[in-house]
């Protein structure tokens, strides 16, 4: 009978030319452990932990339906905590020409499945022969998501376009969850770009009258929110897709929005006069 050679599955090294009482070699020889925490609630110790080590984010993304199709804006400021590590991210992914997506949570998360939920819809769009709907590709994204659930992931995401039925948005986070509805805020600043989106929104808007309304919720966001800020990016998306419509840097939009009257001379004169 054939005898099986196991030695390759042994986990001591064997010591050649160094003898057997080399130091160099201790610790090859036992496998590798580490102690597991004491507590009775590891689900809840590694749910602490990932929190503990989850670095403070801040944005703010908004999308609304309106009869013209999707109005979608964002800032670009990514800071990890108090500190402000860039003003130019693209904080809008375009997924494909008819569908766009928006990033808020973790920029690496949100990059890379965004960009993973792309390859999925050309390679439908290659096999069905027809682009994919609005709905099946957040779906597709929330069961991706769905299946890393617990695992730290951080993704606060909507998705936005338009396809056979018209214009579609829905909302997907890290846990799996889905909504589909007319108008939404994601990130540290949405609650301040919720009360200028809810004051001005109507459903029949113009193109022109939506992308201000977009604008101006981003700016009184970022002016409120210290993690947002930077250009406030707006797209539109339509039946003929989607469109860049303004880029502007939110300090110059300030004095857009509150314009500083010009001081004469007299007025200089008598302030330096009262100091």
């Amino acid at each position: 009978m054939m005898k099986l050679d196991t030695s390759g599955f042994e986990t001591t090294m064997p010591t050649i030319g160094f003898g057997s009482s080399n130091d160099m070699l201790d610790g090859f020889s036992t496998v590798p452990s580490f102690d597991l925490p004491r507590t009775t609630d590891f689900d809840g110790f590694q749910k602490e932990a990932v929190q503990m080590v989850k670095p403070a984010k801040g944005t703010t993304t908004l999308a609304f339906i309106f009869k013209e199709g999707v109005m979608v804006a964002a800032d670009s400021r990514a800071s990890m905590g108090g500190y402000i590590s860039s003003q130019s991210v693209k904080k809008i992914i375009e997924i494909n020409p008819y569908m766009l997506g928006t990033m808020a949570g973790g920029a690496a998360d949100c990059q890379f499945w965004h960009r993973n939920l792309g390859i999925k819809c050309r390679l439908h769009e290659l096999a069905n022969k027809r682009r994919i709907s609005v709905s099946g590709a957040s779906k597709l994204l929330a069961n991706m998501l769905y299946s890393y659930r617990g695992m730290g992931l951080s993704v606060g995401t909507m998705i936005a376009g338009w396809d056979e039925t018209g214009p579609g948005l829905y909302y997907v986070d890290n846990e799996g969850g889905r909504l589909k509805g007319d108008r939404f805020s994601v990130g540290s600043g949405s609650p301040y770009a919720y009360g200028v989106l809810d004051s001005g929104y109507k459903f029949d808007m113009s193109v022109e009258e939506a992308s201000e309304l977009a604008r101006r919720s981003i700016y009184h966001a970022t002016f409120r929110d210290g993690a947002s800020g930077g250009v406030a990016s707006v797209y539109h998306v339509g039946p003929n897709g989607w469109k860049k419509l303004s880029g502007d840097d939110v300090g110059e939009l300030h004095y857009h929005y509150y314009p500083v009257p010009p001081a004469t001379a007299e007025q200089v004169m008598e302030e330096a006069a009262a100091e």
